[in-house]
C-alpha cells in the first residue's frame, strides 16, 4: 500500500543516513521502549487499524452475501475469460499506486549495499516461497488435517503458496520509516524484487501448486501476471516518467502521490466486501478456520524474518539496511496474492480466503517486528562498529 507516513525521499540520491524523525539514536533502552511505542502511531489512520477494517469488511460482506444475495450473484457472473471485471478493476485501484512509486533508475544503487541486496534477494526468492510451503503443509495438511477437509486444505495450502511467492512491494516502505531503514535502499530492493517477480511468480508458483497436487491453471496464471504484474508495472512507469517531465518531481512526490494514496486502501477494502459477500457460507460454516490459516502464516513472518535479520547480523550489515532485509521477506505483496487466488481459483475458492487471511494479520505481525528491530537496535550498531 501507499506509504501514508511523514515524507521522505525515495530517490536513488537519497542519502544513507536514517532521518530525523524522532527515533533515538543513542539506543538506550527507556528510548527505545518509546520509539516502539510511537510506531503505530506513525503509522497512516487506514494502516494503522487495517486488521479492524479487515474485520468490518468480513462482516459486512458476509451480511451482504446472506441478506442480500442478488449482488453477489449479479457481480459473480461478470467475468470476461474467467476475469472478474469488478475485481479487476478494484485490484488494478490497489497495485497501480504502489507501481507508479517504483522508480527502477534506483538500480542503480545495488553496488552502495551488495550485502543486504543479497540478503533480500537469497531470502525472497530461494528461502520464503518454499517455507510458506513447507509450513502450510504441515499444519493446514497435517497438524490440523481432522479439521480441514482434504480438499479445502490443498486450496488454503495454494493460497498461502501465492502470499509466499508474492514478496512486499509498498508497505514495505512504512515499516522501513518506522525502524530507520535506509530509503534508497528500501526503494532498490522494491525495485529489484517488482523485476524479479515478472519472471520468478508463475515458475515458482506452478512448481509448488504441483507438489501440493492442486492442477496448475497454467493460462490462467500467466493471464494474472500479465494482468497484474506486466501491465500495472508498465502503466506505473510509464506515468511516472510521463508526469515528473510534465510536473516536476516535487508535484509528483508531494501532491500526485499524496492523492492517490487513498486509492489503495479503497481498493482493497471494497475487494474485500465483495470477496466476503461470495464467502459468506464459508465462513459461517468454518470460522474456526480462519484461525487455523492464520496459524502457519504467523510462524512463517517470524521464520523468514529471523533469517533474514539475523543473517544481517552476522554480515554485520548496518542497521539500517538489516531492518528493511527484514521486514520486505515477513511481508507480502497481498494484493497480488489475493489477485491470483480469485483468477486462478474463484472468488469463493479457500486459496483466496486463506490470501485475505493474510491481509488480516499483516500490520499487528508487522508491528511486532518493528518493535523487534527497533529494540534489537545497540546490538547492530556495536557489532558494525567493532567491525
Amino acid at each position: 500500500m501507499p506509504d501514508q507516513t511523514p515524507t521522505r525521499n525515495t530517490t536513488s540520491d537519497a542519502p544513507a543516513s536514517p532521518p530525523e524523525n524522532g527515533h533515538p539514536q543513542n539506543g538506550s533502552p527507556h528510548d527505545i521502549d518509546s520509539t516502539a511505542e510511537k510506531s503505530q502511531d506513525d503509522l497512516g489512520f487506514f494502516e494503522r487499524y487495517l486488521s479492524l477494517w479487515v474485520a468490518l469488511c468480513i462482516a459486512v460482506g458476509v451480511a451482504i452475501g446472506q441478506l442480500i444475495p442478488a449482488v453477489p450473484n449479479v457481480l459473480g457472473e461478470m467475468e470476461v475469460a474467467k476475469v472478474n471485471l469488478p475485481i479487476a478493476v478494484l485490484i488494478w485501484a490497489m497495485i497501480y499506486p504502489m507501481m507508479v512509486q517504483v522508480d527502477f533508475k534506483s538500480i542503480l544503487g545495488v553496488r552502495r549495499h551488495p550485502k543486504g541486496i543479497t540478503v533480500t534477494v537469497v531470502v525472497n526468492w530461494l528461502i520464503k516461497p518454499f517455507t510458506m510451503f513447507g509450513f502450510a503443509w504441515l499444519f493446514l495438511k497435517g497438524i490440523f488435517a481432522p479439521l480441514i477437509e482434504p480438499g479445502l486444505a490443498s486450496e488454503y495450502v495454494a493460497g498461502a503458496i501465492l502470499l509466499g511467492a508474492a514478496p512486499c512491494t509498498a508497505m514495505v516502505f512504512v515499516w522501513s520509516y518506522l525502524t530507520d531503514g535506509d530509503a534508497a535502499y528500501t526503494l532498490v530492493q522494491v525495485a529489484i524484487n517488482d523485476l524479479i517477480m515478472l519472471v520468478a511468480f508463475a515458475p515458482i508458483v506452478a512448481f509448488l501448486l504441483g507438489l501440493s497436487d492442486v492442477i496448475v491453471p497454467w493460462d490462467t496464471l500467466l493471464l494474472s501476471v500479465g494482468l497484474y504484474i506486466v501491465i500495472p508495472l508498465a502503466a506505473g512507469y510509464l506515468s511516472r516518467t510521463w508526469l515528473i517531465q510534465a510536473k516536476g518531481e516535487e508535484w509528483f512526490d508531494n501532491v500526485f502521490l499524496e492523492r492517490l494514496g487513498p486509492v489503495t486502501m479503497v481498493g482493497l477494502l471494497l475487494t474485500l466486501v465483495l470477496l466476503f459477500s461470495f464467502q459468506g457460507e464459508v465462513i459461517l460454516q468454518n470460522p474456526l478456520h480462519i484461525v487455523l490459516i492464520a496459524v502457519p502464516l504467523i510462524v512463517q513472518t517470524f521464520f523468514v524474518f529471523a533469517i533474514a535479520y539475523g543473517w544481517a547480523y552476522a554480515w554485520r550489515v548496518p542497521h539500517d539496511i538489516a531492518a528493511p532485509a527484514g521486514m520486505i521477506g515477513a511481508s507480502n505483496f497481498f494484493e497480488l496474492a489475493v489477485a491470483s487466488a480469485i483468477a486462478m481459483f474463484g472468488v469463493t475458492s479457500g486459496a483466496a480466503l486463506a490470501t485475505v487471511v493474510g491481509v488480516l494479520v499483516e500490520v499487528p505481525l508487522m508491528l511486532t517486528l518493528v518493535r523487534i528491530a527497533n529494540a534489537t537496535r545497540p546490538q547492530f550498531e556495536r557489532r558494525t562498529a567493532a567491525a
